[in-house]
């Protein structure tokens, strides 16, 4: 469940003892949930190098999970996912941002294949797409799957792996690590759970405490709707993952293996692998918990049937700022990576045209023309160009630009020379990707590229120009982890 968050951090921000724990690898249970080549991702290329995760916490009652005090399979059959966390860490790792989505969220269901939560199976199935759903319910028809593909669509982040908890893995978890400390003002009470905690202040809490306490979400105090419970899932993770990073779990060996065992005993996944996770915790050492963010998906009230509205307007602005990479409200992180230009780059020293077959070229959609993107590429293929994906830019286009990262001059000229009135437009953060940005004065005619070894025409070239931060939602939710403060 939550839980699955900080295992994840504890071990890509640290990378410790991974050498013994490599074999953990054999204890995930494995599921198809993953939309790769998914065009709802926003500016591909843009993503390129960061790692997305989406985390899900399922309230299945079956099996060990019905044992914890959360229900039994009469009182809800099947499983929905009751927290939905998606974390995104950039190309440059200097930040954690996590976004949290109400369990309640009114969302536009996509055609899903059936999900059977007792087997892990998809069932063949087929459901039609439905205006109206809730996330959850969304999750208990369509699994995993189902979930990515609404998720992926609502953020435009490419979600690049999948982890899935359920109540008894949690309360597990935290019992490894000797319980976490937790403050709140007055006493929790739940209408439905009772008493979760009888005093205020700070207490150390087990885990059966500690699952009531992110589950309840009918106390009279924090009023209706998921956002007490959201906030206090994220105080939560907060103070766990402060606990994990430091002596107290570290470099403890029994608590850390107990704590990452549990992890890898409890979870289901895609596209988790102990040795990336130990490269990506290489690179994300001198992370903190104050460059940890928490976020969540505002919302305006209620639809008659009980679900949240959600602000797409406002949602659309949260995660437009985390693949710029925008400071984020509360951040505090170093950043040491290239920034953007202010002033127009000097044109490219053109050379010889260079092999098709050896540039990998994304194709994105920047007019407003449906499907442009898929023929340009088609075009593109046919002279030997290794497409890699397609998509929609994450904003219009009047010209057809070819982007590309420093060292790749001659690449994108090759491409270039092949779409008649393109223009070259040199940026940071694609690595070796040309991106084709096909704009609204594009005639839809690809023409054979400047020959192998051929001197390159001259080809008109445009600035990158500073990316203006968008405006955030003033009422944004948002927790730094390394707030400790009582609230």
């Amino acid at each position: 469940m939550l839980v699955s968050f900080v295992a994840v951090m504890a071990l890509v921000l640290t990378g410790v003892v991974w050498a013994y724990l490599r074999s953990t690898d054999q204890g995930f249970s494995q599921v198809a949930a993953l939309d790769p080549d998914s065009t709802d991702v926003v500016d591909a290329p843009g993503q390129y190098g960061d790692e997305t995760y989406l985390i899900v916490g399922t309230d299945t009652r079956a099996g060990a999970s019905g044992e914890v005090g959360a229900g039994s399979v009469a009182d809800a059959e099947g499983a929905r996912s009751d927290t939905v966390m998606l974390v995104n860490i950039p190309a440059d790792r200097s930040r954690v941002v996590a976004v949290s989505f109400p369990r309640d969220l009114d969302v536009e269901r996509p055609e899903c294949e059936g999900w059977d939560s007792n087997t892990g199976d998809y069932t063949g199935e087929m459901y039609e797409a439905a205006d109206g759903d809730k996330l959850n319910a969304t999750y208990a028809l369509g699994g995993p799957k189902c979930l990515v593909k609404v998720i992926q669509k609502m953020s435009g982040l490419k979600i690049s792996h999948f982890v899935g908890m359920d109540f008894a893995g949690f309360e597990s978890m935290v019992n490894e690590v000797g319980g976490v400390d937790v403050c709140t003002t007055t006493p929790l009470i739940d209408d439905e759970l009772g008493t979760v905690l009888a005093n205020p202040g700070t207490q150390l809490i087990n885990g059966a405490t500690a699952l009531n306490y992110v589950r309840a979400r009918k106390v009279e105090a924090e009023g209706t709707g998921d956002y007490g419970r959201i906030k206090r899932q994220q105080l939560f993770l907060s103070s766990l993952l402060r606990s994990v990073l430091s002596n107290k779990v570290l470099f403890d060996p029994g608590k850390l293996n107990g704590f990452v065992t549990a992890f890898t005993r409890d979870t289901f996944v895609e596209n988790v692998k102990t040795a990336d996770l130990l490269t990506l915790g290489k690179s994300l050492r001198d992370v903190d918990a104050g460059a940890v963010t928490f976020l969540t998906v505002p919302t305006a009230g209620t639809t008659d049937y009980g679900n949240e509205i959600p602000r797409m307007s406002d949602i659309t602005a949260i995660f437009t700022a985390i693949i710029n990479d925008q400071p984020l409200p509360g951040e505090s992180r170093s950043i040491t990576g290239p920034t953007t230009p202010t002033t127009p780059p000097p044109a490219p020293v053109l050379s010889l045209a260079v092999d098709p077959s050896t540039v990998s070229v994304q194709v994105s959609n920047g007019s407003e023309m449906s499907g442009l993107a898929a023929t340009t590429a088609d075009g593109l293929a046919s002279y030997g160009f290794q497409i890699v994906g397609t998509g929609n830019a994450d904003s219009t286009s009047a010209q057809t630009v070819v982007r590309y990262a420093a060292g790749q001059e001659s690449e994108a000229a090759t491409v270039a020379s092949g779409l008649p009135g393109s223009l070259l437009e040199e940026t940071a953060s694609l690595g070796g990707i040309i991106e084709v940005v096909v704009g609204s004065d594009f005639a839809g005619t690809v023409v054979a590229p400047t020959p192998l070894g051929t001197q390159l025409p001259a080809i008109g070239t445009t600035s990158t120009l500073p990316v203006t931060d968008v405006a955030l939602p003033a009422d944004l939710t948002v927790t730094n982890a390394a707030d400790d403060t009582c609230a």
